[in-house]
Order: structure tokens, then sequence, then C-alpha cells
């Protein structure tokens, strides 16, 4: 993902109002972010603690969408598996995200939801940038870039159930 100015994440958020888009909180490290290993950009917003947030490139335009999410009540020995890169994680890990629809299925209140890595790390997860939590991740067949392409389709599959 190339580098991205605060204006263009504002203007990028497909399932919010400008208002709202005006005023959510941007990460404060943008220039540290290592963009050449991220899909996305992805961040929780600190003064909201059930609030996410998702850019990212879909042609030539960039998407954002704003999430809420609750973390699994699962076992104390349960793992969880994140629906986009895959990665397992112990309890706590991984996390339901819901989001508005956009457009008028939105302003019905219609959502749609997956569950993702609470760090919303999938990219450097797939890269081997970041290890999760158990450890590692499960030995696959495919290529890093086969799996950063299955990670890609699976979060634009949920974009598109967005309306994004």
């Amino acid at each position: 993902m190339k580098p991205v100015t605060e204006q263009d994440i504002r203007t990028s958020f497909v399932n919010c109002s400008k208002g709202e888009a005006k005023r959510l909180a941007l990460p404060r490290d943008l220039g540290e972010r290592p963009w050449d290993d991220l899909d996305f950009l992805g961040w929780r917003d600190p003064g909201a603690p059930d609030r996410s947030y998702l850019v990212t490139e879909r042609g030539d335009r960039l998407v954002g969408v704003a999430l809420r999410f609750q973390a699994a009540q699962r076992g104390f020995l349960h793992r969880s598996m994140c629906s986009v890169c895959l990665t397992t994680h112990p309890r706590g890990g991984v996390t339901l995200m819901t989001a508005r629809k956009a457009g008028p299925a939105g302003r019905e209140g219609n959502s749609a939801g997956l569950y993702m890595c609470t760090d919303l790390a999938c990219s450097l997860y797939v890269r081997g940038r970041k290890v999760p939590e158990s450890g590692a991740r499960f030995e696959e067949s495919l290529t890093v870039e086969e799996q950063v392409s299955r990670a890609n389709a699976n979060l634009h599959a949920f974009l598109d159930k967005l309306g994004a």
C-alpha cells in the first residue's frame, strides 16, 4: 500500500458521514508505518474502545470503513482464526468486526461482520513481519504472495458485502 495522508483517509470512508470521518481519531504514527508490507491500514480508536477503522486501496481509489468490534467470549483454551489472513490466535486475538453497510442499506441499519485479528495486523502476520502470541502460523504450501492474494480477496469480499 502507498503511504496515505490524513486527508486521503478522512475522505475515503464509505459507511459514515463526512462529519464522523472528520472527527475520528487517526493513528499518530502514519509516517512510521511499514507501508510496503501493508495491504490495508487498520487501527483502533484509543478514545472509543469498541471502534476500529480500516482503509485500503481498491482499484484506483481508497476505501475506508468504520468498524465496531466485540471480543469473542470463548473458553480459556479456545483458539480463533482470522477470516482474512487465516492466522490463529489465543483468546482475545480475534474479534468479530462489524460494519454498517454503505448507502441506503447502512442508513436502514444493515451491517456485515467478519472475524479479524484484533490488532488489525493481518498484512504483517502473512508476511512473517509479526508473530502471533501463539508463536507461529500454520505452515502452508502457498507462497507468501499467494497468501497475500488470498488475504486481499477475503478482505475485498467483506468490502463487497458492505457495498464499498
